[in-house]
């Protein structure tokens, strides 16, 4: 351990992390996958860009929250982490496999940690690596069961929701708003990176407001509504641009939001375990569906 070094993570870092990466969520992966679901992939060229887009973008807003740990010239691991209003998210979180176990992880992790120290509250979203789980238990963050939704939508169920429209950077107020009543913490930021990624849906009624980010095959990949009838809504406007055939895989369901494993249910998906939500000094959002990396 005393050859490893803990330095910031550089811009030119991140191609060779994000393999890093990939690397490390594969193995995982294919230890914990279920054995009736598709064998695991390792990340695909598309998604692989994606992830350094957003990587370069915490290091830009956050760079006391992004490290690298090398031994010689070579990384070995690496965390990245961000504050948004008092708000401290870790975004991700690696060590090589192999050399796990020898203290690099728990110095990333303290690295990490320092960022928020002035922080009044912390989220992020964790695999079901046992040694990961008793890490962070041990920092202080609670442990809360996410679910994921998985299966090919029965279209004959889906409703007909009205006054959801197409959203743009200019609701990026009214979204922030929605999320400090939701999660505590406004996205700010991270708003344009998702738009450059992903379609946005929004919903401004007297009953509630919300909005979605939506990924190409109909699955919300962040959800924040004032109400849980909202909340529904959004989702299944969501669902409903699913291509036909499409098999969905929506995640990052809390039992906090049970509204999301009824519309689930009532879409003919099945629920499956994965991975946990990771929180302390706070409750889990509702009604709220966050996002894998930037929650």
């Amino acid at each position: 351990m005393n050859d490893v070094l803990i330095r910031p993570l550089h811009h030119d870092d991140v191609p060779v992390v994000e393999r890093l990466s990939a690397e490390g969520f594969f193995e995982l992966d294919l230890r914990t996958h279920q054995r009736s679901w598709p064998d695991p992939q390792l990340r695909p060229a598309d998604r692989a860009a994606s992830w350094i887009r957003r990587t370069r973008h915490l290091i830009d807003t956050d760079p006391g929250g992004c490290w690298a740990a090398t031994r010689g010239e070579e990384i070995v691991g690496f965390a990245t982490s961000f504050n948004r209003e008092k708000m401290w998210i870790l975004s991700s979180y690696v060590v090589r496999p192999g050399l796990q176990g020898q203290g690099i992880g728990v110095q990333l992790l303290a690295a990490a940690l320092h960022h928020g120290r002035g922080c009044l509250r912390g989220m992020f979203a964790a695999s079901d690596d046992p040694k990961a789980l008793r890490r962070y238990r041990a920092a202080g963050f609670e442990l809360h069961s996410q679910m994921v939704l998985h299966g090919q939508l029965d279209r004959s169920v889906i409703p007909v929701v009205e006054k959801v429209r197409e959203g743009s950077i200019g609701d990026r107020d009214l979204m922030d708003s929605i999320d400090r009543q939701t999660r505590g913490a406004a996205h700010g930021p991270d708003h344009e990176f998702l738009l450059s990624d992903l379609r946005l849906i929004v919903t401004e009624r007297s009953s509630g407001s919300g909005y979605a980010y939506v990924d190409d095959h109909g699955s919300p990949l962040l959800l924040a509504a004032t109400t849980r009838r909202t909340a529904v809504d959004l989702m299944w406007e969501a669902l409903a641009s699913s291509p036909a055939d499409a098999l969905l895989d929506v995640g990052h369901v809390t039992s906090a939001n049970h509204w999301a494993l009824d519309v689930g249910l009532a879409a003919r998906l099945s629920i499956h375990h994965r991975g946990y939500l990771m929180v302390r000094d706070m409750l889990p959002p509702s009604p709220y569906l966050h996002h894998g990396s930037l929650l």
